[in-house]
């Protein structure tokens, strides 16, 4: 391999402002029409959150072109993969597949990078090897990769990242982290991690909903993947979550804490806790049976979070 350089800095600050304090996180998005992104994407903007992150999963739509249509859709949102799985594509192809896409939409493509899981990426037929040093070597490869077109401003990246060792890689190697299916008390320890200045973006689930018994079946529905992959439950564990927790679909204490339900005050309040303890940016993801359902939500959430 080529001897890296260190890719030019972003600055972070710029960063940070672009991508707004809230954003936006849809994993419906890779089931459904092109135009019916469109749509989603025109509500968004009107609405005022700064930044859509969107998934990568198996059966869904390929990351970077997923990428490129939210692009073409939007005017000033900034798009951001949550996360583009490092196993669907070689380091060359990410590093330039993003600097296509920052240089052709103004610098609004924020790349996140992740390294699955296990039985996603053995389901792919790759070998699930160690997280964070196939990481590194996936960033070492991406830098030392070649760009002969233009590229106004080096690409932000992001790293999936709930545990020390790969919060402590995505501030030493990207722009900072994004977590996804945690608490507050987990941004606590990662901005402890990460430090003071690196990005730290966690996405948060809600479910806006006051009656009890059917918003907690909603979350746990939406739970239940999750809560059947190691990496979610040993940071779960860690926060102090014990195996009880983990089934029946998820306790009452895991389900309020992870998937948070109520009315729009309420669940501003426990986003707003993120914010205190230490995140830059807060991805929410309304979950609902159809996407019009989701931007129902987040027509509702927008006047607590847009304050």
């Amino acid at each position: 391999m080529a001897e890296r350089n260190p890719p030019t800095p972003v600055d972070l600050p710029t960063f940070k402002q672009r991508l707004g304090r809230t954003g936006v996180w849809l994993s419906s998005l890779s089931a459904v029409a092109a135009d019916d992104e469109r749509r989603a994407v025109a509500v968004i903007e009107e609405l005022g959150y700064g930044t859509l992150w969107f998934a990568e999963v198996p059966a869904g739509k390929e990351a970077l072109t997923h990428a490129a249509v939210l692009l073409s859709a939007s005017q000033r949102l900034m798009i951001a993969t949550g996360i583009a799985n490092i196993y669907g594509r070689d380091a060359t192809a990410a590093a330039n597949g993003a600097r296509t896409l920052s240089e052709a939409w103004q610098s609004r493509f924020v790349l996140g990078l992740g390294v699955s899981h296990l039985p996603i990426v053995s389901g792919r037929g790759h070998d699930y090897a160690k997280p964070v040093s196939t990481m590194r070597a996936y960033l070492d490869a991406m830098d030392a990769t070649p760009f002969d077109a233009p590229l106004p401003e080096p690409v932000p990246r992001v790293l999936a990242a709930l545990r020390p060792k790969m919060l402590e890689l995505a501030a030493t190697r990207g722009q900072g982290a994004h977590s996804y299916f945690v608490t507050p008390e987990h941004t606590r320890r990662a901005r402890e991690a990460l430090g003071p200045d690196p990005l730290l973006a966690p996405e948060q689930a809600v479910v806006v909903d006051t009656d009890p018994e059917r918003a907690r079946a909603t979350a746990r529905g939406y739970a239940a993947l999750y809560l059947s992959l190691p990496n979610y439950l040993n940071n779960l564990r860690e926060l102090g979550f014990s195996d009880s927790d983990f089934e029946d679909g998820g306790s009452d204490a895991l389900i309020n804490a992870v998937v948070p339900w109520g009315d729009p005050e309420t669940l501003g309040e426990h986003i707003g806790a993120h914010y205190r303890a230490g995140a830059d940016h807060v991805a929410v993801q309304p979950i609902a049976q159809t996407l019009d359902q989701q931007l129902e939500d987040l027509r509702l959430l927008a006047p607590v979070l847009m304050r």
